[in-house]
């Protein structure tokens, strides 16, 4: 799916009051068949040794699919839900900012399964790399 015709300002303002705006999280880039969100490393997305938490990168994850699957049900009378996250923390992260890129593996008729992969931005080294499972759901009337 070609994401490219939704802005980031539409997007992004579906962030407020939500968790995405507590972490920081924002959509940077929508493209043909991916989408991307950065997310600071900083006092909230910290554990307490200092390095990026581990659940953040999963919400960072699961934000990026889940918008991916929103975006995509448009229009019809489907509401996704997340059903599954899994989640391989490969680097720490003290500082700065990271950037998750979302693509789409599968999109079923009952399922979405989407790849996120999440690299630091100043040295582009992945960081996290998951999968996010959505339900297609009818939307209750």
């Amino acid at each position: 799916m070609d994401f490219s015709h939704f802005s980031l300002e539409e997007v992004n303002a579906l962030n407020r009051n939500t968790l995405m705006e507590s972490l920081g999280i924002e959509c940077v880039e929508l493209g043909n068949d991916y989408l991307k969100f950065s997310m600071p490393v900083d006092h909230r997305t910290h554990q307490p040794m200092g390095i990026l938490h581990g659940g953040a990168s999963a919400a960072l994850i699961e934000t990026v699919g889940s918008f991916g699957s929103f975006l995509m049900a448009q229009g019809t009378d489907e509401r996704p839900v997340g059903l599954s996250v899994h989640a391989e923390h490969l680097k720490a992260v003290r500082n700065g900012y990271v950037v998750a890129t979302g693509t789409l593996l599968h999109a079923g008729g009952s399922t979405h399964v989407w790849e996120v992969n999440i690299h630091e931005t100043s040295t582009e080294q992945l960081v996290c790399t998951g999968r996010l499972t959505i339900m297609r759901i009818k939307k209750q009337v």
